[in-house]
């Protein structure tokens, strides 16, 4: 509990921190607003990681960070925490992707089926790149359930052979199905198929689509040609039930008809196609870690030509036999290999948290406070949009151009004061967030001031939208002081406050909670516009944000002004940090920041089943039970083919050694 005698600052007192500022008269024409505003524009075009417009934001909020007077020579004379990360994969050139079917001598002359690229096969982005010269074995669906007691896998060996995986899952239009019939269930996605293949040693993917695939694609184009042919008549209906047109009018009705008949060309050749095309090589997915594992797409055609010669049926013949019965037909394609070469590069990008120091002064001057808040955002859309199907600039004005203006506008209330806190206040705009944390986690791996000095984070994230005066506080129970610490400073900022419980979660503070740092991390809240491009700045309460300020420098004030420092709190069931559902519990912290084949850990749930079993920060998981780990894809999958309680081997790269642990899985959670 807080007691009264160990802290300086009362409630009164407290209540005399508000600056001017939020008595200002206009609030829209106030430091702040021109903050959020500008970061939100349209000339910084989203604040993308590996565009011009998230370089414009860094060296603004530097040089703002330079105008309060802050210390910002501090990495090569500059406020730049520099460092790469893999910003997108991209196809590499044609003759770095070829691929072709060889199989055994028949009537004295070779087998040889030749896949033409964009035609017949495609590479995918959530695969690497490899030479391929290796045996192939049809694994039907790609599927291994425990809870259902179907395995495509069992008994069958595919260490270092090349699988073929059929899309979706068994039984597609039985509503009484295992598989939910008509719905989908993660068995269905791609990454968790490649997952499973990577798992069981498979060292390459070959996805073709299922029947139903093609059927749903031949009404999908029966449907545009019926629309296409409807949309003619209904513009020469209008047309001509219109009395003496215009010249304007006969004009732009000839260039609706060019259209229309564009349109209709179009809908014709889709109608009449076979509806087996291959993906898009980013449509699967972004990149995946997995930088050695190929994962391409090829045409149901192309790999019936081989079930054909291999196996003397047909991929509908198999599928309908699964159906029928709900039991594989997964098997080797006798003498039949896959040889060639496929190439995905990945682009890369200089990134950078921008960092400036208000420096303490006095006998605790060496301890740290971090304030933190990211500025970068989706760009122009993509990956991480919640519409992926527009490309248009995202601004991010609360997401998080609020918190960014926020943590500027903290720096310089905080700043501009005649006597210096008592200890060192560190101000981080971080990068990558969007991407997983990139820039946090960087940060903690690289820190310029010691971790262990470091007192206390207060992370802001999309502070911009108050409503109902809700004020969302998560990490009151990181230190055990905080909770009452935030009862006090509340007492006159009079927020509705909703405390969350933890230090872990998909924002920045998660990255010094994980190294066993009290964290504060503020939030107002998630609404429509959320990762779309409609969150622009005429939506931010301005006022609220405001307020938000003040109430951030009240609690760094006060965390600043206890001589002792906040007692961490480990939380014993913490919140689940991946995706859980129904699979065991490991308590496993994911480091995005680090590029490794393998499942690189920031950290590990107090009390949780790997804490228990003594896996550590900076442990890459590379096995668990029988499962070989390349990524998080694959962790999470890895998870589902046990059961809780069950106890399993995890092997771990520690300093570049493999370390064996035996770790009891939890209940899920």
């Amino acid at each position: 509990m807080l007691r009264s005698a160990r802290w300086s600052l009362s409630v009164g007192l407290l209540a005399c921190l508000a600056p001017a500022l939020s008595a200002a008269e206009n609030i829209a024409d106030s430091r702040l607003a021109n903050t959020a505003r500008y970061l939100s524009s349209d000339e910084l075009a989203g604040r993308g990681v590996g565009e011009k417009g998230i370089d414009q934001a860094a060296e603004f909020i530097a040089a703002e960070f330079k105008k309060m007077g802050l210390k910002t020579d501090l990495i090569e004379g500059a406020p730049y925490q520099k460092f790469t990360i893999t910003i997108e994969a991209v196809q590499g050139p044609p003759e770095q992707n070829k691929l072709t079917l060889v199989g055994p001598a028949k009537d004295g002359k070779p087998q040889q089926v030749e896949l033409t690229l964009g035609q017949d096969f495609t590479p995918l982005a959530i695969g690497g790149s490899s030479v391929l010269d290796a045996p192939l074995v049809f694994v039907g669906y790609g599927i291994t359930a425990a809870d259902l007691e179907y395995d495509e896998y069992a008994n069958l060996d595919v260490k270092d052979k090349i699988v073929i995986i059929l899309r979706k899952e068994p039984q597609q239009n039985n509503p009484h199905s295992l598989f939910d019939g008509d719905k989908n269930t993660p068995h269905a996605f791609f990454q968790n198929k490649v997952a499973n293949a990577y798992e069981h040693g498979a060292a390459a993917v070959i996805l073709v689509n299922d029947g139903q695939e093609l059927i749903t694609q031949a009404k999908k184009a029966a449907e545009d040609l019926k629309k296409a042919i409807a949309a003619i008549s209904k513009a020469v209906t209008e047309f001509k039930a219109t009395e003496k047109p215009s010249a304007e009018a006969k004009t732009k009705y000839q260039q609706q008809l060019v259209k229309l008949a564009e349109r209709l060309q179009q809908a014709s050749t889709a109608e009449a196609s076979d509806h087996d095309k291959v993906l898009a090589f980013a449509e699967a997915g972004p990149s995946a870690s997995r930088k050695t594992f190929p994962v391409m797409f090829a045409t149901r055609a192309a790999i019936n030509q081989l079930i054909e010669a291999s196996l003397d049926t047909t991929l509908d013949k198999l599928e309908q036999k699964i159906d029928d019965d709900l039991k594989p037909v997964s098997t080797a394609l006798a003498g039949w290999k896959a040889i060639g070469e496929v190439a995905v590069a990945q682009h890369e990008a200089e990134v950078k948290n921008v960092i400036a120091v208000l420096p303490g002064e006095g006998p605790l001057a060496d301890e740290t406070i971090v304030i933190g808040a990211h500025y970068d955002h989706l760009g122009m859309g993509g990956t991480g949009s919640l519409a992926p199907w527009t490309k248009a600039i995202h601004n991010g004005a609360d997401d998080n151009a609020s918190g960014a203006a926020a943590l500027l506008e903290t720096a310089w209330r905080l700043s501009q004061r005649e006597k210096k806190p008592a200890r060192r206040i560190v101000f981080i705009a971080f990068t990558g967030e969007e991407r997983g944390l990139l820039g946090s986690a960087h940060y903690v791996r690289e820190p310029l001031f010691p971790l262990e000095s470091t007192i206390a984070m207060i992370n802001m994230d999309m502070v911009g939208r108050l409503s109902d005066n809700k004020l969302i506080i998560q990490g009151f129970d990181t230190a055990v002081s905080f909770d009452a610490l935030l009862d006090t400073i509340n007492a006159s900022a009079k927020f509705e406050v909703v405390k969350k419980t933890g230090g872990f979660g998909p924002s920045d503070h998660s990255s010094f909670y994980a190294k066993k740092i009290p964290v504060f991390h503020l939030f107002t809240g998630t609404h429509a516009d959320y990762h779309r491009p409609t969150d622009d700045f005429d939506k931010l309460n301005l006022e609220g944000m405001d307020r938000v300020v003040d109430f951030v420098v009240a609690l760094t004030d006060a965390i600043d002004a206890d001589p002792k420092r906040p007692e961490y709190v480990e939380k014993k069931k913490p919140e689940v940090i991946a995706r859980g559902g129904s699979r065991p519990y490991l308590g496993s912290i994911p480091d995005f920041g680090v590029e490794v084949e393998g499942y690189a850990l920031q950290g590990v749930a107090p009390g949780s089943p790997a804490d228990e079993a003594g896996i550590k920060a900076g442990d890459v998981i590379i096995k668990l039970g029988a499962s070989k780990i390349g990524s998080l894809e694959d962790i999470d999958s890895a998870l589902r083919k046990h059961k809780a309680g069950e106890k399993v081997p995890v092997v771990v790269l520690r300093d570049k050694k493999e370390v064996t642990v035996m770790v009891t899985l939890g209940e899920p959670r």
